[in-house]
């Protein structure tokens, strides 16, 4: 079993028109069996420091040590990171930063990733730092409303490709749990919205 064939069961309720002769609503149940996605929202973000933290000792190592320029140690410090992140992902799952975060990463089966893919997730990491620009608008007292834009980092690209998922320390042991079962039980327990 895999994590990609793991289905999760959910129950939707849509209303009708209609109602019971008590004056209630009738609702219509829909069941769907959708992908389980062992990630969390708002994981780009912690990715992204993570990411800061791995690099930061780096670029104070050619910066204070061999007295580069901060721009040069920052630049110098991204190979190290890869080659760091590949070996410390294929033994712990985790780097620095993301064990400041306490997030993992697993591959299909639950594991931590091979040596080889844990290399091309981490190349693949320099193509996913393109941003991803959209509005938001928020409502304050003062000012009425105001429309900004926000930048996000996409950073999920190499994850697909991999077939990897970055998922929090204390999600593992479900994640494994789920992973015994084989067949039809497979469904998670059922999820009303």
């Amino acid at each position: 079993m895999k994590i990609s064939e793991i289905k999760e069961r959910k129950i939707i309720h849509r209303p009708t028109q209609n109602f019971d002769e008590w004056g209630n609503r009738i609702y219509h149940s829909y069941e769907y069996h959708l992908p389980y996605n062992p990630g969390y929202k708002g994981n780009e973000t912690e990715r992204l420091f993570a990411k800061w933290i791995d690099m930061l000792p780096f670029c104070l190592i050619f910066y204070f040590v061999f007295h580069k320029m901060i721009l040069v140690s920052i630049v110098l410090s991204v190979p190290c990171v890869l080659v760091l992140g590949t070996l410390t992902e294929f033994y712990w799952g985790s780097t620095l930063g993301k064990k400041v975060f306490k997030i993992k990463v697993i591959d299909d089966n639950g594991n931590y990733p091979v040596f080889l893919k844990s290399l091309q997730r981490n190349l693949l990491c320099l193509a996913n730092f393109y941003p991803v620009f959209s509005e938001r608008t928020t409502r304050t007292v003062a000012m009425g409303r105001q429309t900004r834009m926000q930048m996000n980092f996409s950073m999920h690209m190499n994850n697909t490709i991999c077939k990897t998922y970055i998922v929090k320390e204390s999600k593992i042991p479900e994640i494994k749990e789920l992973l015994k079962y084989q067949g039809n039980q497979n469904l998670l327990p059922q999820k009303q919205f």
